[in-house]
């Protein structure tokens, strides 16, 4: 019992740490390529699709997923280094 007490706290642990230190590194999603490749037509991440690619990535992703980026791009510093990105998800509403 002690021991299954003590592997969860060491977990939950290692979570809130994990979490802290992506929130300190000033990483975003909007910085992720992974999340942001389906945005934009070349993997430099220069030019963005077309409103209705656009549309159709956003609305592919995960609810969650759109939400926090759409909270990201509430962020005034965040959202001057991803201006496209974040003119185009207000233009849909934010999570819509």
């Amino acid at each position: 019992m002690n021991f299954k007490i003590l592997t969860m706290g060491a977990m939950a642990l290692a979570m809130m740490t994990g979490s802290a230190l992506a929130a300190a590194s000033g990483t975003s999603a909007l910085d992720n390529p992974e999340k942001m490749a389906p945005f934009y037509t070349d993997s430099g991440m220069k030019t963005m699709k077309s409103e209705k690619e656009f549309k159709t990535a956003w609305m592919a992703m995960k609810e969650e997923d759109r939400a926090g980026m759409t909270k990201e791009c509430g962020d005034k510093a965040i959202a001057k280094s991803h201006d496209d990105f974040c003119k185009m998800t207000k233009q849909l509403g934010g999570a819509n």
